[in-house]
């Protein structure tokens, strides 16, 4: 009997082990998650503002590209493009 009670500590450690791992490894990979969300948000937003400069240049609106609306664009993305577009129409 006292030989099982060794074994079970030993199974409990691993255990406990194993969920710590889990959790350090959530914790990192949150932070890395966000990371990856906001370059491609990023990505997507420079390449619609992009579009919507070649396309508005043929009828005479276009948003004009600086850190403000490349921030905006990045963060929100697509919605931060039409946000942008609203904003030049109804207020610029």
């Amino acid at each position: 009997m006292p030989a099982f009670n060794g074994e079970l500590n030993v199974i409990f450690a691993y255990a406990f082990g194993i969920i710590l791992i889990y959790l350090i490894g959530r914790v990192f990979l949150m932070p890395l998650k966000l990371i990856f969300r906001l370059i491609y948000n990023g990505i997507i937003g420079g390449i619609m503002l992009w579009v919507v400069n070649l396309i508005g240049g043929y009828v005479g609106f276009t948003i004009g590209i600086n850190v403000i609306t490349a921030l905006v664009a990045g963060f929100l993305g697509i919605p931060g493009v039409i946000l942008l577009i609203l904003f030049k129409i109804f207020i610029a």
